[in-house]
C-alpha cells in the first residue's frame, strides 16, 4: 500500500475518532418529528400548580389589614430595620423588612394574638384563609396575604451557571429554572433530567425527558420549594471527562511520530 494511502486512511482515521453525529432530537426541548405539520395538542391545565404546600423550615411573610388598620397592628410583627442607627430608636441608615414566620418541625408557627396555629400542608391560599377566619373574630372584613420567603431551587449539572437560585413567586417551571441558570449546556442529556423532592421527611427522585411535549403533564413540570435539579452529562462528554488529562499531548505526540514515520519510510 502506497505511503499517500496509509496517510489518508490515519486522517480519516482521526476525524471519526474526533466528530459524531448528534440528531436534533437530542439537542431540542420538547421535540416535534420534521414531518408532522400539525401543531402539538398540548393541554394548559396545571393542576400541579396548587400542589405548593408548606412544609416544616418554610419561611412565612404574613400581613393583615383592615379598613380601620389599627386594628389589624396587633396582627402584624414589627418591621426589622438594619444599618446605623443613632439614638433612641431613630434609623438614619440601612433598610427595613417584615419578620417572617419560621414553621418548626411540627408544622407550626407562633402568631400574635391567635398563638400557636398549625400550618404544614396548607397552601398559601388555604392558609391566608384559615387565619382570616380566626381574626375575624377581632377584626372586621380583614384581609391576609400570606408569602413563601424562602423559596428557593438549586439547579446543578451541564448549565452555564450551576446554583441556588431565589424565586419571588410560587410558580416556577423546569425551563424557567433552567433559563435563570443560563440554560443547558450542548453536552447536557436534555431526555434524563432529574428533579429530586424533600416531602412529607421523604426525598423522591424523577427523571424526566425534555425532548418529550408529554413532560408538562408531570407533577414535577412545576418546582416546589428546595427542589434542586440536575443536568446530567451526555456520554462522549461523560466518557471524554474520564480519559488521562495529559491524553492531547498523547495524541499529539502519536500524530508526530506518525508523520516522522511516513517521512522517513519513504
Amino acid at each position: 500500500m502506497k505511503h499517500s494511502q496509509v496517510l489518508k486512511l490515519c486522517v480519516i482515521a482521526i476525524l471519526s475518532f474526533c466528530s459524531s453525529c448528534v440528531s436534533r432530537k437530542d439537542t431540542t426541548y420538547f421535540y416535534e418529528p420534521d414531518e408532522l405539520n400539525i401543531p402539538a395538542q398540548i393541554s394548559m391545565e396545571q393542576p400541579a400548580k396548587s400542589f405548593i404546600t408548606i412544609q416544616p423550615n418554610d419561611e412565612l411573610t404574613i400581613t393583615v389589614s383592615a379598613i380601620e388598620q389599627e386594628a389589624a397592628i396587633p396582627f402584624n410583627p414589627p418591621i426589622v430595620g438594619s444599618g446605623s442607627a443613632t439614638g433612641g430608636d431613630v434609623r438614619v441608615g440601612g433598610t427595613s423588612q417584615l419578620q417572617t414566620y419560621l414553621v418548626d418541625s411540627q408544622g407550626n408557627i407562633e402568631f400574635p394574638v391567635l398563638g400557636t396555629i398549625y400550618v404544614r400542608g396548607l397552601t398559601r391560599v388555604a392558609l391566608a384563609e384559615k387565619l382570616k377566619n380566626m381574626i375575624t373574630d377581632y377584626v372586621e372584613n380583614p384581609i391576609v396575604n400570606v408569602k413563601l420567603s424562602n423559596f428557593q431551587v438549586s439547579v446543578l449539572g451541564a448549565v452555564r451557571s450551576p446554583g441556588t437560585y431565589t424565586i419571588s413567586n410560587e410558580y416556577l417551571t423546569i425551563p424557567k429554572a433552567l433559563g435563570l441558570a443560563g440554560d443547558m449546556q450542548i453536552y447536557g442529556r436534555r431526555d434524563n433530567v432529574l428533579v429530586m423532592r424533600e416531602e412529607n421527611d421523604k426525598v423522591t427522585k424523577a427523571y424526566l425527558d425534555l425532548t418529550d411535549n408529554s413532560v408538562i403533564d408531570s407533577k414535577y413540570y412545576y418546582l416546589k420549594q428546595n427542589d434542586v435539579l440536575y443536568v446530567e452529562l451526555n456520554d462522549s462528554q461523560r466518557q471524554a471527562g474520564s480519559l488521562n488529562p495529559n491524553s492531547g499531548l498523547f495524541i499529539s505526540a502519536a500524530s508526530l511520530m506518525i508523520s516522522l514515520i511516513v517521512l522517513f519510510v519513504r
